[in-house]
């Protein structure tokens, strides 16, 4: 690898950095260990390229049991999880019909959580090296699929949402 993983990690969230290490170095085992809520982030996390997904308070036993599970190469998520996903890929149920919040992109989940952090328009752009106008489109795309009728509406949302994740930093 040409790059370190601080040079990689520049002003990027968990997602970006998983896509950026599999570019580099496709099929690398990346196991992800949180403290925020699988059922919004394991997804995203798998769909990035990570291979696996736990939560802090799982405790020793299952998370040398996930490190073992990546390395041999396969997935590790949670029984719950690993329910979820089948009977969404059955056709049991359909993908994202828990919270509103789960029918956000990546971008748009990405920009979500910056403004329930308090973060404007012009901040975000910069963040994320966007125009200001692509994260406008994103915000007005994000109020549609939660339904909001205002942008005092989303700010709200995503301040209580935010709080809600322990994520208000």
């Amino acid at each position: 690898m040409t790059s370190t993983s601080s040079e990689l990690s520049q002003g990027k969230n968990g997602l970006e950095l998983i896509k950026d290490f599999q570019a580099l170095s496709p099929g690398l085992p990346i196991l992800v260990i949180s403290m925020h809520d699988e059922s919004l982030y394991a997804e995203r996390v798998l769909r990035a390229g990570g291979r696996g997904y736990i939560m802090k308070q799982e405790g020793g036993k299952k998370l040398m049991q996930a490190i073992r599970q990546v390395l041999e190469g396969k997935i590790y998520v949670s029984e719950k999880m690993s329910a979820d996903i089948l009977e969404i890929f059955s056709g049991r149920r359909a993908g994202a019909e828990g919270s509103p919040v789960e029918k956000l992109t990546d971008r748009e989940f990405e920009i979500f959580q910056l403004l329930g952090q308090g973060r404007g328009t012009r901040d975000i752009a910069e963040k994320l090296h966007l125009s200001v106008k692509t994260v406008e489109v994103h915000r007005a795309n994000i109020k549609g699929k939660l339904k909001l009728k205002s942008s005092a509406e989303l700010i709200r949302f995503t301040v209580r949402w935010s709080e809600s994740q322990g994520t208000n930093a």
